[in-house]
């Protein structure tokens, strides 16, 4: 079962849920499984990066209620590593030496985990937005795991390797385009392609969470009937995501089609009660959904 802290406390055994490091949040345990959270840093947004279309008659006071700035925001990076008997498996790639200086720390936090580059055997990833993508390659523009299997949503590989997306993305996310560019050509000969619904490994299956771009993916783990869902970008902010989902982000690629997601989403976490894992909540991102007032809220499981 996922176990959280919280149940493992009321059992008494609280160490089956074990700091990993300072950088490297927490792990925990699926019917044998192991995941574990592993930083690559922080990033820094402005608000009104954020919230371009929310007037902040409304957003100031929400924020302020939730103890966040209204002038930026410092969400953490949290890659999820999945131990599956052989398989070392890690969801996303961070954001390598050339994005931001706050972020590039996942092969330090991997290292304070006890995981060598050369032991990942595969990467799937969420997306190609560049904290997840642009840490594929490193310092010498090689591979950063060597002997992973690279895995991409069919949709989001075609989208990004189109001809024209660099012309029709918009001029703010077009160094966007061109570092997915670079890196999925670095990327081709090793890349296994998927569609939603598949399961890309044994044990997890890719779910179409489009809207944060025309091809993000989240996935559900499973293991004894039970499933943990890791989100990449699908819920990114553990107030705004969860109690104002319907709120349009000016980090989603397709606002209204990103909205449409987060509720779908939410209405099934909430249901089967699902444990989750958060590219950006905070703490490591363990958690899962509650139904609140008139929407949900995000549960800690730390």
């Amino acid at each position: 079962m996922w176990i959280s802290r919280r149940a493992l406390l009321a059992a008494g055994a609280a160490t089956a849920f074990l700091p990993v490091s300072a950088k490297s949040s927490l792990s925990a345990e699926l019917g044998g499984k192991r995941i574990t959270t592993v930083s690559d840093g922080s990033l820094v947004l402005p608000l009104s990066f954020l919230l371009p279309d929310v007037p902040e008659s409304e957003s100031e006071p929400f924020l302020a209620k939730h103890g966040l700035s209204s002038k930026r925001l410092e969400p953490e990076c949290n890659l999820t590593l999945l131990e599956d008997g052989d398989r070392v498996i890690l969801f996303d790639a961070g954001a390598g030496p050339n994005f931001m200086p706050t972020t590039g720390l996942l092969s330090g936090s991997l290292a304070e985990a006890g995981v060598e580059l050369e032991a990942v055997t595969d990467v799937i990833f969420t997306h190609a937005h560049p904290d997840h993508l642009w840490g594929i390659l490193d310092d010498f523009d090689e591979i950063t795991f060597p002997e992973a299997q690279l895995h991409v949503g069919r949709k989001e590989w075609d989208y990004w390797r189109a001809s024209d997306t660099i012309e029709t993305i918009g001029e703010s996310r077009q160094a966007f385009a061109v570092g997915a560019q670079n890196r999925y050509a670095a990327m081709e000969d090793r890349v296994q392609l998927f569609d939603a619904g598949e399961e890309v490994l044994p044990g997890v299956e890719a779910l179409d969470t489009s809207g944060h771009t025309p091809g993000h993916m989240s996935f559900a783990v499973h293991a004894n009937g039970e499933y943990v869902m890791v989100l990449g970008d699908a819920l990114t902010n553990h107030a705004i995501s969860f109690h104002r989902p319907e709120w349009p982000s000016g980090s989603d690629q397709d606002p209204q089609d990103a909205i449409a997601t987060r509720l779908a989403l939410l209405d099934r976490l909430s249901a089967d009660k699902a444990g989750i894992v958060g590219f950006h909540l905070p703490d490591g991102g363990f958690g899962h959904v509650e139904r609140y007032e008139q929407a949900f809220r995000f549960v800690q499981d730390i």
